[in-house]
């Protein structure tokens, strides 16, 4: 391997490291005495403050938390963007039909936060009002592949966004590592057919981060297992729309 392809290569795959220390913003958020106790409790496995730095989150950012689920990332991300940002909720209608709950966490998420919106269209229907520096997307990309959806779905879906993006804005995806073909199963995304699949969209990858890895994920379990639940091997890929 040549030296500076190797140099490109590290820097690609480099995680958030210490070198880059939490914003102001980012401590407040995650020290926010209206987080649930239980999702506080999640921090120490999820590491939002590295995810968001890797993810370049910053104060001002037009954002959204794209299906949403409870809303672990919605409350920080207020926080994070402040009172000049905004915060896209969205839970899709679909979710919400699937299990009426998913409408009462989104009420709960957004209750006392004046920077976030709201958001219940379909996933076939979303749009945002403006458009948006960044939007996140966690353990949720294998959604868009069970078998309710029309084949290419997530194509389609993968242009919605790039679309709803500002030039050099961030898309970021999380999800759990299966094998292709395990969304309905498992409730896992295949790493190489989400990243094929984005960038098909237009998007650029821009970097990925081991933050999320366990070597010791066999990827042949249903992610709700209790012997596997909250320590799944996770893929993280930050794409970029370009700038031209």
């Amino acid at each position: 391997m040549k030296p500076v392809f190797a140099l490109s290569l590290l820097l690609l795959t480099a995680p958030a490291v210490a070198a880059n220390p939490p914003s102001k913003a980012i401590t407040t958020a995650l020290a926010d005495p209206a987080r649930p106790a239980d999702q506080k409790a999640r921090d120490a496995a999820r590491k939002p403050a590295e995810l968001l730095i890797f993810a370049g989150v910053k104060s001002g950012d037009k954002v959204a938390d794209f299906i949403m689920g409870g809303g672990y990332w919605t409350r920080i991300l207020s926080g994070v963007v402040g009172p000049k940002g905004k915060v896209y909720a969205y839970q899709p209608e679909e979710f919400i039909k699937y299990r009426a709950e998913y409408a009462t966490d989104q009420d709960a998420a957004v209750k006392g936060y004046a920077n976030v919106v709201p958001l219940r269209p379909s996933l076939a229907a979303f749009t945002f009002a403006e458009p948006l520096d960044a939007i996140i997307t966690v353990q949720n990309w294998h959604d868009l592949h069970l078998k309710q959806s029309p084949p290419g779905f997530g194509a389609v879906v993968a242009k919605k966004l790039f679309d709803s993006l500002k030039p050099g804005g961030t898309l970021l995806v999380v999800d759990h590592v299966g094998a292709p073909g395990t969304a309905e199963t498992l409730h896992r995304g295949d790493p190489a057919g989400t990243k094929a699949e984005i960038e098909g969209a237009g998007f650029k990858l821009a970097g990925t981060s081991p933050l999320y890895e366990n070597k010791a994920d066999p990827h042949t379990a249903l992610v709700f297992d209790p012997a596997i639940r909250g320590k799944t091997d996770q893929f993280i890929y930050k794409f970029v729309k370009p700038k031209v």
